[in-house]
């Protein structure tokens, strides 16, 4: 390491007394010859008039760190014992996506990379827009190829945006590239990349490769669940897909298609719904199928939440004025979603289900595109924070006579970490670790600073080691990395932390830590240990 002559201050000689003790500081050091200025030089007093210079981040000599090495993002001896001797060999457990079980049950052949990369994945599309690439390019007819070369222009534009990282994690994990994209060199890549995919890239061999365990997906109250029955009868399959489900077609009774869904709905559980108790009827035979199905969670996607509580008499009469093609008041609006909402939890918790509620998406904001396109193509922002004092309410209600289920809360707007993680604490249940639960960093927050900021905020206000970990929230089976991504992240806050002398440095208790927060405190939340999933025991 680099000596550095420098005087300092008498205060400074005497705090330090010429005893070796060490203080830090931090400085900005130019690394000739490398082209790059490394910051966050640690000073260490040695009891000299020397300090030595060590860089905190590059190299240990100094070196520029290569771009996405196998030590990508782990910058302490811990975080990397931790993430290559742990989290690396963990399987996944994702138990929150969009992915189609009927893809998995036929195991969809991917073509090419557009299929796999572009199809359907309106985060790159959102970043392809704003780099003002054409829609004929991103949703439109044109050529597979063409789509991809203007998305390569697009990435190396995107300096730390996440999908920068996980488009080459991808790259790097699936078919072996380690160069960086560019519009450069995108025929190349595709080239590579469409030689490693050769006849055609299985479903089933990326969630085998992914080494992915149990995958629930998000599936409405009216499926019929065709595929996960076909999916559960498949000996061939390795990894257990199980559906989730997602009522807020049955929720959002300000929906224009509301009357019309309400009629499928009634069509899926073989009875009439004209009236408040016909249609709890009806969803109650949903639950009960879904249930009979390996059914083990749900899930609300909910603007925001406003507690009104509501008799049977009233409910009645607001339900048979929409369906009769009606309008109805913002008070009847959530006097309707609380019911409902309660009558869920309810049947949740009788159930032994899980249930999540992700909050503050505000969507659809550009009508015009919504008009072309339909929903969740790339039009939904941050919205409103959460009302936490109904959102206490709603939880409070169900608390009152033991009816709470197990509950994981998301926001998407981040200020709301530590209220959510604070509001936890009033309901958590003796005898269940962590049953109300902060969810992982969330569509436009996951990103590095976004999954610390999380961990942060949990650790800061309950107990991380009880945290269920990541989830990709993707349509697109590549997204796997996503955990890889979350894994590294979270392994170098443990290594910062015990390096900073804030957590000792007890190899078995992190190793616990980063294993159950990976996978194994998700197996046993959800009460998957009845599968038997492998990496689920005890280290």
């Amino acid at each position: 390491m680099a000596k550095i002559n420098s005087s300092f201050s008498e205060q400074n000689i005497f705090l330090a007394k010429w005893s070796g003790f060490c203080l830090t500081r931090r400085a900005n050091y130019v690394m000739f010859g490398y082209k790059r200025y490394i910051t966050n030089i640690s000073f260490i007093y040695d009891g000299t008039l020397n300090r030595t210079a060590k860089p905190v981040n590059g190299t240990e000599d100094g070196r520029m760190r290569p771009f996405l090495d196998e030590d990508f993002l782990l910058d302490t001896q811990t975080a990397r014992a931790l993430y290559h001797g742990v989290a690396e060999g963990m399987p996944i457990l994702d138990y929150h996506c969009h992915v189609s079980p009927r893809e998995i049950a036929e195991d969809r052949v991917f073509r090419n990379l557009t299929q796999l990369w572009l199809e359907g994945d309106h985060y790159k599309w959102r970043l392809m827009r704003a780099n003002g690439v054409p829609e004929r390019l991103i949703t439109g007819s044109a050529p597979d190829e063409e789509k991809f070369q203007a998305w390569a222009a697009t990435l190396e534009r995107s300096a730390g945006n996440p999908l920068y990282h996980w488009s080459h994690l991808e790259l790097k994990r699936y078919f072996g590239y380690d160069g960086h994209l560019t519009g450069a060199n995108a025929k190349e890549v595709w080239d590579h990349c469409q030689a490693a995919i050769g006849e055609g890239m299985h479903v089933r061999d990326i969630l085998k490769k992914s080494n992915v365990t149990l995958i629930c997906t998000t599936d409405d109250p009216a499926d019929t669940l065709e595929w996960h029955e076909r999916l559960s009868d498949d000996p061939t399959l390795e990894t257990k897909v199980l559906p989730a489900f997602r009522p807020d077609r049955a929720v959002n009774l300000e929906k224009e298609d509301f009357p019309e869904y309400i009629k499928r709905l009634s069509a899926s559980a073989g009875m009439e719904i004209g009236g408040w108790q016909s249609l709890l009827d009806a969803l109650e035979q949903r639950l009960n199928f879904f249930d009979a199905h390996g059914c083990a969670l749900a899930d609300h996607g909910l603007d925001n939440i406003c507690f009104r509580p509501a008799g049977e008499a009233e409910l009645d009469g607001i339900l048979k004025k929409r369906l009769a093609g009606e309008g109805v008041t913002e008070e009847e609006l959530w006097q309707y979603k609380t019911a409902l909402l309660l009558f869920f939890g309810r049947g949740y918790a009788k159930r032994g289900w899980a249930m999540q509620m992700h909050f503050a998406a505000q969507r659809n904001n550009n009508s015009r595109m919504y008009r072309l396109l339909g929903p969740d193509t790339g039009y939904d922002s941050i919205g409103p924070a959460v009302r936490l004092p109904d959102l206490a309410a709603f939880l409070n209600a169900l608390d009152e006579n033991g009816e709470l289920p197990r509950t994981i809360l998301y926001s998407l707007e981040p200020g709301d970490n530590a209220g959510l993680v604070t509001l936890m604490g009033c309901y958590q249940g003796e005898g269940v670790r962590g049953k109300l639960q902060h969810g992982s960093a969330w569509w436009f927050n996951d990103c590095k600073e976004g999954m610390e900021a999380q961990l942060k905020n949990l650790a800061a206000g309950g107990v991380l080691g009880n945290f269920i970990g990541m989830l990709t929230d993707s349509r697109s089976f590549l997204s796997y990395t996503r955990h890889e991504y979350f894994r590294r992240i979270l392994c170098a806050l443990l290594g910062r932390w015990v390096e900073e002398g804030q957590f000792p440095d007890d190899r078995q208790a992190l190793e616990r830590l980063v294993a159950d927060i990976s996978y194994r405190n998700s197996v046993a939340y959800f009460g998957f240990g009845r599968y038997h999933l492998r990496g689920a025991e005890t280290l």
